[in-house]
């Protein structure tokens, strides 16, 4: 094993770069994976669009102490890595194997946000014995049944996807600056030039299956264990019907907090999402709620 370093939140960028280089680093099925912190509880971290591992930075910072904490970049979302497309089962299996790899046994927790909760959930589904919780940020029952959006909401949410499934198509110079100018729109965090057409492949892999009606061949969302899910109220459509968010707050154990952020709940609103996420995790620590 190697020597494991913690990133604190009094250090720089720059600090934080080196220390990163430093944490355990380990490859699985051809991806590199970051441990951080200590704990008996392992938290695996899977963003989403446009996004890489560096999406949690904050969320490691505040957690680290208490938890090992363990985060990837998704396939095709590192600008060095090749264009290939990938589907579910392989998103799936890949997370399998990384969780394999990281768990040491026992289940762990997955924090997931934007595609991420949709692969997550999806490996969940799954794997439910390999899980003891889950935090979802942003993305609930999508695509459900339940889940009805009015012809506005409907027309951007297809707009923006399907511009992105078109970048995916395209590739290239032409398929990169049409990413990149959609990040901006929705404006996505990060850096801007380490965005490419080679992260939309799930957009392509959604709607080339929908429009010639091939089924997607994910599983129905049913969520067993205990849930927290935190999402933005300030943008132009919710990822999750009202009757979801009903249920899963309902449920003893879940909790449901709405933000007045956008998209990205965990920098929109660090400060708040950590508070609110360590409270919650804190709460399984609790003896009195391990008995009940």
């Amino acid at each position: 094993m190697e020597q494991q370093s913690e990133i604190t939140a009094h250090e720089t960028e720059p600090e934080r770069d080196q220390l990163l280089e430093a944490a355990q680093q380990i490859q699985v099925d051809g991806t590199d994976v970051i441990i951080e912190g200590k704990g008996k509880d392992t938290i695996v971290m899977i963003h989403g669009w446009p996004d890489t591992f560096r999406i949690w930075d904050k969320q490691v910072e505040a957690l680290q102490d208490q938890y090992r904490c363990v985060r990837f970049t998704l396939p095709g979302y590192d600008k060095n890595s090749p264009r290939a497309f990938y589907s579910l089962e392989q998103l799936v299996d890949k997370i399998n194997k990384i969780v394999d790899a990281v768990s040491e046994g026992d289940p762990v927790t997955l924090l997931l946000h934007d595609w991420g909760c949709f692969f997550g959930y999806q490996f969940y589904m799954r794997y439910p014995e390999k899980v003891s919780k889950i935090i979802g940020v942003d993305i609930g029952d999508a695509g459900s049944k339940e889940h009805v959006l009015s012809a506005k909401v409907k027309a951007f949410m297809f707009g923006y996807q399907m511009w992105l499934a078109t970048a995916w198509k395209i590739g290239g110079p032409i398929g990169d600056a049409m990413t990149r100018k959609m990040a901006k729109i929705l404006k996505a965090p990060g850096d801007i030039e380490s965005i490419t057409s080679s992260m939309t492949y799930s957009y392509y892999w959604k709607w080339s299956n929908t429009l010639t009606g091939r089924p997607l061949g994910n599983l129905p969302l049913d969520i067993q264990c205990p849930f927290l899910f935190m999402y933005g109220e300030n943008k132009p459509g919710m990822f999750h019907s009202k009757s979801w968010e009903e249920r899963i707050s309902a449920t003893p154990g879940n909790r449901v907090v709405p933000f007045a952020t956008r998209h990205w709940v965990m920098t929109e609103a660090k400060d708040e999402f950590n508070h609110t996420l360590l409270d919650w995790l804190q709460e399984f620590k609790n003896p009195l709620h391990q008995a009940s």
